[in-house]
């Protein structure tokens, strides 16, 4: 098995051809967090859920197959840079999203997602098979259902 070093891969790479997905809550702008980022890794020691891991280029992003984010601040908290907005606007435009490969399009009866949901955010149409459907009033994007859909058929994504 080789072993693939992320910082030596990126070693050449410009900043503006990283693509950093899952970015932290509260972050203004890609560009200018990837532009001021010290890549310090204080919002990952700072993280009560641990779901802040290095990305591309090493940049702190939110993995949400590790948990959800509880949106508790610490990261921006943590951060002695002028990456984060105030933390008293809403966090980000994130939502969840179910592709066709959930299992109730295929008559299997799964309800994990909703059972994760702090927000009560998922629920299932009654029919023959329940489908699951986001109130994406009530969804905040946090993460919780991703884990533990057995087949991944739920994104978190940026909703406009």
């Amino acid at each position: 098995m080789v072993l693939i070093d992320n910082q030596k891969r990126n070693l050449f790479r410009r900043k503006s051809d990283l693509v950093i997905n899952n970015l932290m809550p509260w972050v203004r702008d890609t560009q200018h967090f990837v532009d001021n980022c010290t890549q310090c890794q204080d919002c990952l020691t700072s993280c009560p859920e641990k779901i802040i891991v290095k990305g591309d280029g090493g940049f702190p992003v939110v993995d949400f197959s590790l948990g959800e984010c509880t949106f508790c601040r610490k990261c921006a908290e943590s951060c002695e840079e002028d990456v984060f907005a105030e933390t008293t606007q809403i966090p980000w435009l994130k939502k969840a999203a179910i592709n066709d490969s959930c299992l109730a399009n295929q008559n299997v009866a799964c309800r994990s997602c909703a059972e994760s949901c702090p927000q009560e955010a998922l629920n299932f149409q009654i029919g023959i098979n329940a489908i699951p459907q986001i109130d994406l009033e009530q969804c905040n994007g946090c993460g919780a259902c991703f884990a533990p859909c057995p087949i991944n058929a739920i994104s978190i994504k940026e909703h406009r």
